[in-house]
């Protein structure tokens, strides 16, 4: 018998068709963000780099891309790696923009139709960002919530822009295409006004979402934040704000596993909220202290996210996405094993004997839940991990490391 085998036949003991999880598990999409593979730099100034304004990111591991084509250049060797079915998540800074400036309120669906066309060919339905950090209007650090009125203007074309522009890609691609929306507005210290800068964010959204777009062809997403380095003190965005707005005004929550506390169990959040909503974004990164968006490990905390979407029994309204950043080390490594983390996460969630595990519960045999439960990490689940793989035609970990340091050294290594 191979390994899979036995693994088969180990689950089966406790009613688990590990094949039926492994057809499951390649439809689930997940949104492989842009933004890893050039530190956060985009495109809107040859040779620019943004970083700061809400966004940091550390190190100068030698490699990085420097073009689009350098950069769709490495995720498609990401795509030889990772198995199942994935998207793209672009930022509005990354289009191409030529050697002419163009700035945020001005971006068009021209300057995205090349990411389009590449992303038809390799078969990764696209998603979008506004870009809201490292700008001159975002400097005073506030977007959307500004009182400034030349400023907040600003930005509400800029946001206006974006979801056209996620429209124009959702009937390209025949394929919704999720717009996240997220701002940086807060501050450091003590602020007398909160109420007011939030009504000033109120009134920016609801004047943007004035104009409606059919779901075919997008969805609206706002990310909360609790926190972050510069607005340690007040976030207008915060995570009650975008409840309410969203409940109200039918929009998606996206929440983003390094905007709470460190402690905090974003896991617990999810039934929560897919108890009154149908979709919801997810934003998974593996946060350290503040909002450290390091790459994503097959952890505990990533487990329990994956754990709650499957037992919710809503995971197509789920919609994960990817956001981490590393310029300490093989950029092309880091989203490998990020990727591939959430999918391990995914698969280990869907393995779990659930219908034992919830007769033990309504029959208050708690014991035997906790037994379950342990005895789960223990099962080959690497086997059952290591077949799924082979279906992809991707990679197995022990080859990884291998072929990750060949393209370094033969395309990497080549970069000035």
């Amino acid at each position: 018998m191979t390994n899979y085998e036995i693994a088969r036949e180990e689950y089966a003991r406790y009613g688990v068709n590990t094949e039926t999880i492994l057809e499951e598990l390649s439809l689930v999409p997940i949104a492989i963000h842009c933004w890893q593979g050039d530190d956060v730099g985009g495109f809107e100034r040859p040779g620019s780099t943004l970083g700061g304004g809400g966004i940091q990111t550390t190190g100068n591991y030698p490699g990085k891309a420097k073009t689009i084509e350098e950069l769709r250049q490495d995720l498609e060797k990401v795509l030889t790696m990772v198995p199942g079915n994935h998207r793209l998540n672009l930022h509005a800074s990354y289009g191409e923009f030529g050697s002419t400036f163009i700035d945020r309120d001005q971006i068009e669906e021209k300057h995205f139709q090349g990411w389009v066309d590449w992303a038809k060919k390799v078969n990764l339905p696209i998603d979008f960002n506004g870009t809201f950090f490292s700008h001159p209007y975002a400097d005073e650090g506030y977007t959307l919530a500004s009182k400034d009125e030349k400023i907040r203007r600003f930005w509400i074309e800029h946001t206006k822009r974006c979801r056209r522009i996620a429209a124009w890609i959702g009937r390209q691609q025949n394929s919704p295409c999720i717009l996240d929306t997220w701002i940086p507005d807060g501050a450091k210290n003590l602020t007398v006004d909160k109420f007011g800068y939030r009504s000033i964010l109120k009134e920016s959204l609801d004047e943007i979402f004035a104009i409606d777009y059919p779901r075919s062809e997008m969805r609206d997403a706002l990310e909360t934040k609790l926190f972050g380095i510069g607005s340690e003190a007040f976030v207008v965005g915060s995570h009650e704000f975008y409840m309410n707005y969203a409940a109200r005004n039918n929009k998606m929550l996206c929440i983003d596993m390094g905007h709470f506390h460190p402690e905090e169990d974003i896991s617990d959040k999810l039934s929560a909220i897919l108890l009154f909503d149908d979709e919801i974004l997810l934003h998974i990164s593996r946060p350290m202290r503040w909002d450290s968006d390091h790459v994503v490990l097959f952890n505990d905390k990533v487990k329990m996210v994956a754990e709650e979407v499957v037992r919710s029994g809503k995971i197509d309204g789920v919609h994960i996405g990817l956001d981490f950043f590393d310029a300490s080390i093989n950029r092309i490594g880091a989203w490998v094993t990020g990727v591939r983390a959430m999918r391990k996460a995914l698969l280990f969630a869907m393995l779990q004997p659930l219908n034992l595990l919830l007769r033990y519960e309504e029959t208050d045999n708690g014991y035997a839940k906790m037994a379950m439960l342990e005895q789960q990490n223990i099962l080959p689940f690497g086997f059952v991990w290591d077949e799924f793989c082979r279906r992809n035609n991707v990679p197995l970990e022990s080859e990884l490391i291998g072929l990750i340091g060949e393209y370094e050294k033969q395309i990497l290594g080549e970069r000035e």
